[in-house]
């Protein structure tokens, strides 16, 4: 198994470290677990980063690297929820855009068609993991300035989110091999 495929597996196995270190109230649980959650995204551009690189681009990390990426932000999400720090339609938003994206791209992927990662895709998950790490860390250390920033990052965040997820369809809809109507 190559070090890119090892990344994305790592991100994958740090889900539930992140998810029990969160839920089980340990002091300074939500600072360790933003600490887990920020070295788990942050191998999302390694694994490309090496992939592309070693040119080992795999099926393998194909199909697990965005996997990988739905699964951290998905979760987070969830337990952002759960412990009241977003709105549950922030969540839905964003993680629909990510079934809709998902499904647009293996609709496409059956015709033959290849709607590559946009620009506006990379920014959006910068956005997400800025905003939830934000919020992980209660906005540490701008809270020692009165400043609440990850409540303004997740809006940001789902602006992002729904702009790519409108700039997905509108690249299928070209694609006239594609009957998206």
């Amino acid at each position: 198994m190559n070090l890119a495929n090892k990344l994305t597996l790592s991100r994958i196995f740090l889900i539930p470290v992140f998810m029990l270190v969160l839920l089980i109230r340990v002091p300074y649980g939500e600072y360790i677990a933003a600490a887990i959650f920020i070295i788990a995204a942050s191998t999302d551009g390694l694994d490309g980063y090496f992939a592309r690189k070693r040119k080992e681009i795999t099926n393998l990390g194909k199909l697990m690297d965005p996997l990988a990426d739905k699964l951290l932000i998905s979760t987070a999400l969830i337990i952002l929820v759960e412990m009241k720090e977003i709105s549950a339609w922030v969540a839905v938003i964003i993680i629909g855009r990510e079934f809709f994206v998902t499904g647009l791209r293996t609709l496409a992927a059956a015709e033959g068609v290849v709607i590559e990662a946009s620009k506006l895709g990379k920014i959006k998950t910068v956005f997400q993991i800025i905003a939830i790490s934000a919020l992980l860390l209660n906005d540490f250390p701008l809270s020692l300035l009165n400043i609440t920033f990850g409540k303004y990052a997740i809006y940001i965040a789902v602006f992002f989110t729904i702009w790519s997820g409108v700039d997905y369809y509108l690249k299928a809809k070209k694609s006239s091999r594609l009957k998206l109507e």
